[in-house]
């Protein structure tokens, strides 16, 4: 099912990366939402380098240790940087387009993969750039804990980035039918649309309770002053 889910908007956005890729600037990628504006999405975003990062990313890349999963890893900015500073990295996305672009970038350990199918051992699981979405509501954020579990070595844990997206709501009701930080998105680009998808946005109060409930201890890092925050994860 994730496999599928993902492959159809991937397929849009993979268009606009190989497009930035080959010709250093794209058409505009459109971003639509489940509760405002439709957002242009800045594609040379995905291509940033160490010195464009913000302090949140580079403190995560700094604390990976060991073998290390770059989930979700896009073009592979994160894994480049990792590996130029001699870390031990493999990085899967499930964009083939934007796999081929990290192969061509200098990943040595690039693959399409999806990490719900997934089944070798790291000491890191690193989701950046909010990656942690990719498990769409909270009822998947805790099937992506358990699994974790078996992706990991002992004393392993899995970094990641998120935000608290309260903020949106202000003046506003929060859904009732769900948790708020359940939104939808939908990618366009050369006037194509691609399908709906669930992301997830979670608050540290939250993820510290789903944690410790399957058993992690969660440190938050970072916090900054756009509510966004650093998580690092460790089993019991």
């Amino acid at each position: 099912m994730h496999c599928h889910f993902l492959s159809l908007f991937m397929d849009i956005y993979g268009s606009a990366l190989l497009d930035f890729y080959k010709n250093n600037q794209s058409q505009t990628l459109w971003l639509h939402n489940s509760y405002g504006e439709t957002e242009e999405m800045p594609v040379d975003v995905f291509f940033r380098e160490e010195e464009e990062m913000p302090e949140i990313e580079l403190k995560a890349m700094d604390l990976c240790q060991g073998s290390i999963l770059d989930i979700g890893a896009g073009v592979g900015s994160h894994a480049l940087i990792l590996q130029k500073h001699h870390k031990d990295v493999t990085a899967i996305d499930t964009s083939l387009n934007a796999v081929n672009i990290m192969k061509q970038r200098g990943v040595k350990r690039a693959l399409q993969q999806d990490i719900f199918t997934y089944k070798s051992k790291f000491d890191t699981l690193l989701l950046l750039m909010n990656g942690i979405g990719l498990t769409r509501t909270l009822d998947g954020l805790e099937h992506f804990l358990e699994m974790a579990k078996i992706l990991l070595n002992p004393k392993g844990s899995l970094i990641f980035d998120s935000s608290d997206i309260s903020y949106l709501y202000e003046g506003s009701i929060k859904p009732k039918d769900k948790y708020f930080g359940e939104v939808s998105y939908a990618y366009e680009y050369k006037g194509k649309k691609g399908e709906w998808f669930k992301w997830l946005y979670i608050d540290p109060s939250t993820l510290k309770t789903l944690a410790l409930k399957h058993g992690w201890n969660c440190k938050i890092i970072i916090e900054d002053e756009y509510d966004q925050y650093l998580a690092q994860l460790t089993l019991h």
